[in-house]
């Protein structure tokens, strides 16, 4: 097996040449190709785009607004009418607003830029330019093709590769070679403190073949979205630091390393990030990643027989992540390993050692107490106790509740995270609950677990296919995930991984052993990507109907309570959904959405 995957990793190294052209445009045929790769190491590129409908394109740039839960292809003509139309959005103070301006031509173009404005309403107040963003959208090699249903947790066809858009860029301006395509990511950062109405402006799009003007307008409601530091959803994000200095070549926690880890994590704050992922064991998932966990808590067994925990590679990345405004909860993993497999120093002989600690056996009790004991007593003279979990993952029913007594025996204080299927024997033994999407507590449960102060989340990982946040998935799945929790009553989403890249992220996706993006979300350089603003999005969707629900509460207006009613109904659907048609999911956020507005103008 080995060997394969060294093989697989090696013909992707001789494929980046190629995949490298396919990203800067230099090959024809570019979108949705078909890369079939024979034997002779001869590739062939097919299309689906129309030729014909290229042909019919008037000469020029093509400017204009599209949507952002759907995808445009390279070299497809986008089924958008090129005539100015004007965007329209709401808002409210304090949240992103998010667009796509595609810009397409049956000609090469130069010198592609955009002219941003400020916003005004008719009072004369402004949304200041400097509110806005634009990203330059690039496209990845994908393993599947989009909106795949026939996914495993595999790497898809061998013989086939896709081009999907994805990866966020910043840009001053590009060259758009004929008959392709190139989506532009807009947001607007609405100011906590903006003067609620309507405001209008325009986009200036040039090109050393022509200039459109793109109209949109804002409406920005008077009601107020916290920060993301401050939302109650509770994202939770696997993150693997040595992921970075591995990429960068830089020394494992120098002053490089985490200036860059800095940067890294800003886009899990934004988000509402809300768990630090920390390892005290090294590579606890069996070496499944290009590059493995390194263990942040060094074990080293004494001459004498006693054990020495050295946290300060620990403690460097948590007060870095809080730095950041990552400061909620910190996961330790783990006290099963995949394999039960366990590395120490040895102090004798200097050698690391690896050793299986079968959790029902006595070896683990006896380690893990003393390590518990020593690991308390650090948290505790910093401060950390209190919002710390111990993290167990998708393991064997024996495994975990052995481990589970193992801890629960040391202390009852230690809180205990579990991701995996829903067992009810679980179910009273764990803080914290995440279950994978499918194989789910009942409505009724998650709402128990609420009331005895337990918090209960959910994830997806190579399963289901939909839905889900792979390269190939249609952006709206990404949004609905935010409303799926709010509706089944969860505190939150998990997904690992942060930041498990592939072995060349910005241009091939691929995994040789998962989906394409499902092991990442964010690229290096803290650049972003289509799901990854959709999966926001969907979470400031659940904090805005998380505070209208709570303001239902104290009005006495018949009519909100009947909105807030015909928002109650709209969201049952989203807890037995089976056939995730893009068209259907597009149309029910959309109506969610249109609800969230409606409610807002009616209640303080």
């Amino acid at each position: 097996m080995k060997k394969l995957l060294f093989a697989i990793i090696l013909l992707q190294c001789f494929l980046t040449p190629v995949f490298a052209q396919l990203q800067l445009g230099r090959i024809d045929s570019l979108l949705l190709p078909t890369l079939k790769m024979h034997y002779q190491e001869e590739f062939t590129f097919d299309s689906p785009a129309d030729p014909a409908r290229w042909q019919n394109e008037k000469p020029g740039l093509h400017a204009a607004f599209g949507s952002t839960d759907q995808v445009y292809f390279r070299s497809e003509v986008p089924a958008i009418n090129s005539e100015p139309k004007i965007w329209e959005e709401t808002g409210w103070k304090g949240e992103r607003i998010n667009a796509m301006i595609v810009v397409w031509s049956p000609d090469s173009l130069g010198q592609v830029r955009f002219l941003l404005n400020d916003l005004k309403n008719a009072k004369g107040n402004v949304l200041s330019k400097k509110n806005m963003q634009l990203n330059l959208v690039h496209y990845v090699i994908s393993n599947y093709p989009y909106d795949a249903r026939e996914v495993t947790c595999g790497v898809g066809p061998a013989d086939q590769a896709y081009l999907m858009p994805d990866r966020f860029a910043t840009f001053d301006r590009f060259d758009l070679p004929g008959r392709s395509v190139r989506p532009v990511w807009f947001s607007i950062n609405i100011p906590s403190g903006a003067a609620p109405g309507i405001y209008n402006g325009t986009i200036e799009v040039r090109s050393d073949k022509g200039t459109t003007t793109l109209p949109y307008r804002i409406k920005v409601q008077n009601q107020l979205l916290p920060a993301p530091h401050d939302w109650a959803f509770q994202l939770d994000l696997w993150q693997n630091p040595s992921v970075i200095s591995d990429y960068y070549k830089v020394k494992p926690w120098s002053e490089e390393h985490k200036t860059l880890l800095k940067k890294h994590l800003k886009l899990y704050a934004d988000a509402g990030g809300k768990f630090i992922t920390t390892y005290a064991i090294h590579s606890p998932w069996s070496d499944n990643s290009y590059m493995q966990e390194g263990g942040m808590i060094e074990w080293t067994k004494r001459k004498n027989g006693s054990w020495k925990f050295d946290y300060s590679i620990f403690d460097q990345y948590v007060q870095l992540a809080m730095e950041t405004g990552i400061d909620k909860a910190i996961t330790i993993y783990t006290p099963i390993p995949w394999g039960e497999r366990f590395r120490f120093i040895d102090e004798a002989s200097g050698n690391y050692v690896y050793e299986r600690w079968v959790p029902t056996s006595d070896t683990f009790k006896t380690n893990w107490h003393l390590f518990l004991t020593d690991l308390r007593n650090h948290l505790e003279k910093i401060g950390w106790f209190n919002k710390t979990y111990l993290g167990i993952n998708e393991n064997a029913m024996e495994q975990t509740l052995s481990a589970i007594k193992v801890i629960n025996e040391h202390s009852k204080d230690w809180k205990i995270t579990y991701a995996g299927d829903w067992h009810p024997e679980l179910d009273d033994l764990l803080d914290d609950y995440c279950c994978v999407y499918g194989k789910e507590p009942g409505m009724n449960d998650v709402k128990k677990r609420g009331s005895k102060g337990q918090t209960s989340t959910y994830y997806v990982c190579c399963i289901p296919a939909k839905p889900n946040t792979f390269v190939f998935s249609p952006p709206v799945e990404g949004r609905w995930l935010g409303w799926y929790a709010f509706a089944y009553g969860y505190d939150g989403f998990l997904r690992w991984a942060y930041d498990a890249w592939p072995a060349d992220p910005v241009r091939d996706s691929r995994h040789v052993l998962w989906p394409s993006g499902d092991c990442f979300m964010v690229y290096p350089g803290g650049g972003s990507s289509i799901r990854f603003e959709k999966m926001r999005e969907g979470i400031a969707d659940f904090e805005k109907l998380r505070i209208l629900k709570s303001k239902t509460v104290k009005s006495t207006d018949p009519a909100f309570k009947n909105l807030m009613q015909q928002l109650q109904q709209h969201l049952q659907p989203f807890t037995t959904e089976k056939d995730f048609k893009e068209e259907k999911l597009r149309i029910d956020l959309q109506k969610g959405k249109e609800l969230i507005a409606e409610l807002s103008e009616k209640v303080k």
